[in-house]
C-alpha cells in the first residue's frame, strides 16, 4: 500500500507566491507595452501636427504674398522669388513625413497627408508658370491639382479619425 503524501504548506506557500509574482509581472508588462504604443501613437500624432502647423503657416503666408500680388504690390519678379522659395520650403517639408514611425493603423492617413503635400507642390509649380507667362491653362492646371491637394488632405483626415477611432 502507497503512503499518502502530506502536502507541505511551506511548498504550496512558495507555489502561491511564485504563481502571484508571475501575474504581477505579466500584468506589468502589459501595461508597460501598451502604455508605450500609446505613448508612440500620442508622439506620432503630435509630429504630424506640428508639420500640418507648419505646412498651414507657410501656406497663409504664401496666399498673403499672392494676394499683394494680385493686386500689385509686388512684382513679377518679386513674386517668382517668393514662389521658388516658398516651392523649396514645402519640398523640405517632405522628409519629416518620412521620419515619422506611424502606428500601422495611421499609415494609410500618413501617405495622404504626405501625396497632399507633394500635390500641392505640383500646383505651386504651375502657379509659377502662370506667374512668369501669364498662361491661362497654367494656372487652371495649378487649381486643379490645389483642389486634389485639399481633397487629399480632407481623405487623409478622415483616415486618421477613423484609425484614432479604432485605436481608443
Amino acid at each position: 500500500m502507497r503512503k499518502k503524501k502530506i502536502p507541505n504548506p511551506k511548498r504550496r506557500m512558495r507555489a502561491a507566491v511564485g504563481g502571484g509574482i508571475a501575474i504581477v509581472v505579466i500584468v506589468i508588462f502589459v501595461s508597460y507595452y501598451i502604455d508605450q504604443s500609446s505613448l508612440a501613437g500620442q508622439r506620432f500624432g503630435d509630429q504630424l501636427a506640428q508639420i500640418q502647423t507648419d505646412l498651414k503657416n507657410a501656406t497663409d503666408s504664401f496666399d498673403s504674398q499672392l494676394t499683394l500680388y494680385k493686386n500689385g504690390q509686388l512684382s513679377k519678379d518679386q513674386m517668382l522669388k517668393i514662389t521658388d522659395d516658398h516651392i523649396i520650403l514645402i519640398q523640405n517639408m517632405l522628409p519629416r513625413y518620412d521620419q515619422l514611425k506611424p502606428p500601422e493603423s495611421f499609415g494609410p492617413s500618413l501617405q495622404l497627408f504626405r501625396l497632399s503635400t507633394v500635390t500641392e507642390i505640383e500646383s505651386y509649380k504651375y502657379l509659377r508658370d502662370w506667374i512668369a507667362t501669364s498662361s491661362n491653362e497654367s494656372k487652371t492646371k495649378s487649381d486643379e491639382l490645389y483642389q486634389q491637394s485639399f481633397q487629399y488632405e480632407m481623405n487623409a483626415l478622415q483616415s486618421y479619425g477613423t484609425a484614432k477611432s479604432k485605436g481608443s
